[in-house]
């Protein structure tokens, strides 16, 4: 088994090389390149299936996240992703940014469509983080439980945010 990890890691055309080309949405914090799925890092954006409740009403704030990322990238493109690293799952982790030189990261904590991940980004986006909570933008609208909670509560395992 670690073989073929290792095999289906190191085989990846883009593994270690930046990767620059019209972005499709895979969810708030993915998007993909050319076949190559990218997440962004030092970030974590709700799930697709995630509801949030904002005014008394449950929406579903992973869909939101996402169309939102959709239309502020077709702003400004291509988009440019500078390699990172390899998650568990085999996607490039990322650094990236619009033709406009704008962080899609900074962008989505600032916008509260995405968290700051600060076991991944070691604070980097703190300040945006509190922008958005300040001005309750995105999720901070309302209320909503972090989505590495959620992911790690679907799999009926502790949560290791």
């Amino acid at each position: 088994m670690l073989r073929v990890l290792a095999f289906l890691l190191f085989a990846t055309p883009a593994f270690a090389a930046d990767i620059s080309g019209r972005a499709s949405v895979v969810d708030g914090d993915t998007i993909e390149i050319s076949g190559e799925r990218i997440r962004l890092n030092g970030i974590d954006a709700p799930e697709s299936w995630q509801r949030c409740t904002a005014g008394g009403k449950e929406y579903r704030c992973g869909k939101e996240a996402a169309f939102a990322l959709d239309e502020w990238l077709a702003k400004s493109r291509p988009t440019r992703c500078e390699f990172v690293e390899r998650d568990r799952y085999g996607r490039m982790v990322a650094n990236c940014f619009r033709a406009d030189g704008l962080s899609v990261a900074d962008w989505l904590v600032r916008s509260g469509w995405a968290l700051d991940w600060p076991r991944y980004s070691d604070g980097e986006f703190a300040d945006a983080q509190a922008e958005a909570e300040a001005s309750k933008a995105g999720i901070w609208r309302g209320t909503f439980d972090k989505p590495c909670e959620v992911r790690a509560k679907r799999a009926k395992r502790k949560a290791g945010c």
